[in-house]
Order: C-alpha cells, then structure tokens, then sequence
C-alpha cells in the first residue's frame, strides 16, 4: 500500500514530535549547567524514533525446530522475517525484539484491512502486515514475524495450537538467545546467528497470533519477557467446546487445513488424521485437548503478561482470558488488562491513539527496563460506554466476593425473581433450537415455553460484576440428551457497541492516520474506525453453555436417564459489567443457544428444580452490595412486553482470526 501523503499527521505523531524537541531543549540547557556526570545520569523514559525505517535492514532466516511433522526426513525449518534497524550494530550495540506468529501471513491477511506479507525478488519482506515494524523498528526494536509450521514459507504441518505450533515461535527465541540454529535458505547448509539482538522479547498477536503466545509463554521459555495476547485462546477445547456442547461445525482438521501451504497440503494427510480421530464431536475431553491447554502450565510463565479482550466476543470468546487471568494470578505473574464493549476486535481499531501510546510504554519498559511508571498504573482499564473508558487499580477490584443468588418463582410460569434467599419449586422450558439468547430476553417479561427467567427488582444502586460466574443448574430432562445455558441479562435501556453487526462494534472509515514511519511498499497509515452503536432495552452481557450429559465429567459424556435429575455447573464468561440504578439484572436458564452451541440430538422438556439452582456471581462489595441494590423495591413481576435487543449474532466464524 502506496503512503498516503494527504493525511494530517495525527495527534501522538505531533505530541511525539513535541516531545522529542522539548526534550532535546532541556537536555541542552542542562548540559549548560550540570558536568557531564551529572547530565548524563538521568535515565532514559521513553525510546524515540532516532532510527532510519527506510534504510532497516530486512532479512529471512529459516529455524531449525527440531521436529519433522511432514515426515520428509528432516528437521522442519519455520520461516522468520525480520525488520530491525541498521544503526545499532553499526555501533556495536544490541536490541530487544517484538515478535508476531502467526498462520495468517499470507492466506488470510492481518489486520482490519487484511494486510499480507510481500517480498522483492531477492525475497526480502517488503510489506510487512500491521504497525509494528513501522512505529517499533525506528525506536530501536526489531520486529519479527514468523510463519507458523506448515503456513506461507515454513516447513511442517499445521497442528492448531499443539507442539509444532508453539515450537514455531519457541525455536525462534532459542535462536535469538544462541539456543537454536537458522539458516539463510529453506534448504541450504549455510547458518546465521542472531549477533545482533541481545534476546529480549515480546510476542504479540491477535487470536491465533496471540494464542502461540500463550503457548510459548507458558512452556517458561527464557528470553522471552513479555506477551501480548489480543482475543487470544488459552485452552482450544475452550475453543471448540463449552463443556460438552458443541461450538462449532468441524474441529481442528478443518481449521488445518484452511491456512496450509500448498506444500504442507501434499505431506500432511498424517497429521490431519491425528487431529481429526483426536477430537471427536462427542464433547469429551481427549489428550489431544491435553496438549492444547496451556492454563494447566500457567506456573511455567516467566513473561509478564498484557492480555486485550473484547468482553462481546463470540468467536474467542472471554471464558479463554478469564481462566487464563486467574491461573496466572495464582503464580504471581505480572499482568495488565484491557477489556471493550467490542466483539473479536484489535484495540488499534477501537482505541488508536491510547492503544499505540501505551504499548509503547509498555515494551519500553519491559524491553528496555526503563522506568516510565506505567507498572504503577492501574492494572486494567475498562470501556464502560462506547468510547468511554474507566480504570481499575487492580482485577478484579479489591472486595470482589462470590455471592449465591437464588432463583425464585413468580406470579407468571417462566418470569420468576432473583435473590440471596433459596426458594423451591420448579420452572420448565422446553429445547428450541431455532431461538437464541436474543429471542429469549427481548421476551425475558414474558410467559414462553423456551425458557425460564429470573429478575431482581429495579436497582436502588449500581450494581458491579467482575470476573467469571458460575451457576448451577438441577435439572431433569424428558429425553436422553439436553444442552443447557445460561445467560446474564441487563435489563434496562442503554447504548452499546453493536457487536452483532459483521464488524463487531466498529464502522471503518475512509480517512487515514499514521503510526511510524513508510516506506514505498509498507505505508505506516490506516483507515480510521468510529463506534458502532445501537439503542437497547436490555443487554446480554454473560454467557455459557454445556451439554448435561457431561455432567459428571468432561472426559465422556453419557446418555441422560429421562426423568431423572441432574445437578451440573456451568462457567460463564468473565465479563466487568454494572448494572445501573434503576435496571434490573436477570439470570435465564435455557436449551439450545442458536447460532452459539449445536442442538443435542433430541429436544428436550427440562424441569428446572430451583431449590438446587443457583448463580455464584462475582460482585464487588459482595452480598452486602446486592442487599443495598435491592433494598426498598419490591421484586414484583414486570410489565409484559417485548423489549429492544441487538439482532441475533451472526454465527462465528469457524476461524480465529480477524
């Protein structure tokens, strides 16, 4: 893409550029008055661009990864495109790295505008996808990307998120840090060391970039300091599966088999059998989902971790960050946190400036040590309105406490209450595939037969829930098979991103801003992106699903015995959410969620047994804070009628990608 000349530079370009003359201005003044010692005592806070973009050296290497996947009878070799500044190993100093695997580079493309990596004819990288290389590489980072095995340039196979994958990447930090060979052809003999990084790394990607850094992160690789996971899968049954319940059509294989090279398509068939008999649509657990958890090694993590997620992202969806979140919590990782209103969107197409300015200061101090206080800072900031964003000193907040609330029965069959006293008696709905989430809470006030729910009274105060849920569901069904959901509803009008529509809470548009430096083949400008919103009565803000056959283990479902109870519970997604003063928070139990989970092979009548039903929900200020809410209201039924929702989602793609 050719650099647009017309564009204004944009606000940290001219801020940047401010920046750097006033302190050049300052460190000359005080050079007047202070000895040399002294003026060069002060430590540097942030890497400027001092480097040439134009003149950077650009090369290929191929990385031994000691594996042979495609069974040719030799080491698989993955490819690594590197963009790094010339100037610094003219003068004998070393740089860290910024590091993006991924299996997209040349099928699929990075990015809103779905951009491909391209070479000259010597096969040099001239484009290379995304900013990073532009805006990181004249600030005196190298910037890396790697074909995953099997994809664009790369030896191997596919093996989605199993060993090959993460060696993919793991092998080109041995080789930045001097543990592993590379070579200057896909099958020369000819070796070249990495002489000119001193190792440090960062990983960073988007869904399946991201999820290898998760991979590499928790093999406790060292060398590598910190990751950068955007919509990023932590564990892939998570992926295919909500325990038990179908996601998807398909499984790995297919996933495979849409990002191979051509040469990887010739020698595969192996590895694609391997990950087809592995991963049964049954819903069990199988060790080929072993392998492809990394939550269970989260105690291997040496890298602080900066994870971005879209809190309405149904493709990897946020169960993936919240367990990944809490393992890593649990060892002591290091860990910031930014969380939208979007759908399965990069931060750099719904909060530009910020996004770039703070990844800046993040890399700058966890590659390059210096102390510009953004470890200080707080843990996490959350888009609270469309465009309007909060923070949180740490997340979840300080006095967030699990709270059972109990559903109740109502004066209509179906539209019961929410609260902190378990009741008895029994709802029932009845499976119907053909309706989703948004079907049942536009009819949340009202009698259907496809599912049961349950409101608290208006709020009296704000209400704050931040983290992952479960809740607990006995139930009986009338047929040998029976999926359940359950949903957490804000019932009340309000503006939200638009996560339904294809873009998943964006509008691109059609003007320009620049974020580094161009060149004729690799323009540092991207289309600017504006809120999606819409005007609702309610908003769905956590689910999930499970297949109740699993209700005892994930390792095999069984056939259910009609008639008979069964107690089972579901995760929902992490989510941090207020409900506001004056709407209401509703839970609802249902079957097939459309478009979301598959059918079970029957159609079920499910008696809900409320007195062991309950929902276990992250609130802060816990039990105290809801009894505050719901205090001087009555939790009478509310009016009757059909309230304004987004349009159903449409069905994720099969694709962790863009």
């Amino acid at each position: 893409m050719p650099k647009s000349t017309s564009v204004r530079a944009p606000l940290r370009t001219r801020l940047t550029l401010w920046r750097a003359l006033a302190t050049a201005a300052v460190a000359a003044l005080l050079a007047t008055f202070l000895t040399p010692a002294a003026a060069q005592a002060a430590p540097p806070r942030e890497s400027a661009p001092v480097y040439s973009y134009a003149h950077a050296v650009r090369e290929s290497v191929w990385v031994d990864t000691g594996l042979d996947e495609d069974g040719d009878g030799r080491h698989d070799r993955v490819a690594a495109d590197i963009v790094r500044p010339a100037e610094p190993a003219r003068e004998g100093r070393k740089v860290p790295v910024i590091m993006d695997a991924s299996p997209y580079y040349s099928c699929c493309g990075r990015g809103n505008e779905n951009q491909v990596k391209t070479y000259d004819a010597s096969g040099h990288v001239v484009q290379m996808p995304l900013f990073y290389d532009n805006y990181f590489v004249p600030r005196g980072y190298a910037f890396v990307g790697v074909d995953l095995a099997g994809t664009d340039r790369s030896d191997g196979c596919v093996d989605v998120g199993g060993r090959s994958d993460v060696q993919s990447a793991k092998a080109v930090i041995d080789w930045l840090n001097g543990r592993a060979t590379a070579y200057t052809s896909r099958t020369g003999a000819h070796t070249v060391k990495a002489t000119w990084t001193n190792g440090r790394t960062g990983m960073i990607g988007k869904s399946w970039d991201g999820t290898i850094a998760n991979g590499v992160a928790a093999t406790g690789v060292k060398g590598l300091k910190t990751i950068v996971p955007i919509s990023a899968i932590s564990s892939w049954y998570d992926y295919y599966f909500a325990q038990g319940a179908p996601l998807y059509d398909g499984g790995p294989a297919d996933l495979a088999g849409y990002v191979q090279s051509d040469t990887a398509a010739a020698h595969c068939a192996a590895e694609q059998k391997k990950l087809t008999d592995g991963s049964p649509r049954s819903g069990d657990w199988t060790p080929l989902w072993t392998e492809r958890d990394y939550v269970k090694d989260a105690a291997k993590v040496r890298a602080s971790v900066f994870v971005a997620q879209g809190m309405q992202d149904l493709n990897v969806r946020t169960k993936h960050f919240g367990q990944w979140w809490d393992a890593l919590a649990e060892n002591g990782v290091k860990r910031k946190l930014w969380l939208s209103q979007t759908g399965h969107v990069d931060p750099f197409d719904y909060r530009r400036g910020a996004w770039v300015d703070t990844l800046h200061r993040w890399f700058d101090h966890e590659l390059l040590g210096y102390d510009n206080g953004i470890d200080r800072e707080p843990v996490a900031d959350i888009e609270r309105h469309p465009d309007q964003w909060v923070t949180s000193a740490t997340w979840p907040p300080a006095g967030t406490r699990a709270t059972t609330l109990h559903p109740a029965p109502g004066t209509t069959p179906g539209v019961g209450t929410l609260g902190l006293q378990r009741a008895t008696g029994t709802e029932t709905f009845t499976d119907d595939p053909k309706l989703s989430e948004t079907d049942w809470a536009a009819r949340l006030t009202t009698s259907t037969p496809e599912k049961t729910g349950f409101l608290t009274a208006p709020l009296t105060e704000d209400l704050r829930l931040s983290g992952m849920s479960q809740v607990t569901v006995t139930a009986t069904p009338t047929t040998a098979s029976a999926h359940l959901s359950a949903v957490l509803v804000d019932v009340g009008p309000d503006t939200i991103r638009d996560y339904s529509d294809e873009a998943e809470g964006i509008t691109t548009l059609k003007n320009r801003t620049c974020w580094g430096a161009s060149t004729a083949g690799d323009s540092a400008c991207y289309l600017e992106t504006a809120a999606k919103t819409a005007d609702v009565d309610y908003t769905v803000f956590s689910r999930g699903w499970a297949d109740l056959g699993h209700y005892a283990s994930l390792a095999k479902g069984v056939p259910l015995t009609p008639g008979r109870p069964y107690t089972m519970t579901l995760t929902l997604a992490a989510t941090d959410h207020v409900v506001p003063k004056g709407h209401r928070l509703a839970l609802i139990v249902a079957g097939t969620d459309r478009d979301l989970i598959d059918p079970p092979s029957t159609k079920p009548t499910v008696t809900v047994q409320l007195g062991g039903t309950s929902a276990q929900l992250p609130l802060v200020g816990g039990a105290q804070a809801f009894a505050r809410a719901t205090s001087g209201t009555t939790a009478k039924a509310p009016a009757p009628k059909r309230l304004k929702g987004l349009s159903t989602p449409r069905r994720p793609s099969r694709i962790p990608g863009d």
